[in-house]
């Protein structure tokens, strides 16, 4: 993998950036369903649209270093890998 790519500052600036909203978002985020969330829906929005702007361009810099971004999978998500699942009551003899 392109060691350029690792060590940019321009994608350690985004890194950084990406983490310190989302901590500031749990922060914020009340543990109790009755207190009210303390950001505007325009901050919030906002706040989306710069974590939208940050993961399209840690994208791009991936892309243009050859690197495919992992991207995290649900356990009930289909794969595109066959796979041959044998069902246990198969397995026991008659």
């Amino acid at each position: 993998m392109s060691k350029e790519f690792y060590e940019s500052k321009e994608r350690r600036v985004l890194m950084a950036m990406r983490k310190t909203l989302s901590k500031i978002i749990k922060d914020l985020t009340p543990t109790d369903a009755m207190v009210e969330y303390p950001l505007t829906a325009e901050t919030v929005e906002d706040i989306k649209v710069c974590l939208s702007l940050i993961a399209s361009r840690e994208k791009e810099l991936a892309d243009e270093a050859g690197i495919t971004m992992a991207r995290p999978r649900f356990i009930d998500e289909p794969t595109n890998v066959d796979t041959n699942i044998v069902s246990i009551d198969s397995l026991r003899k008659k």
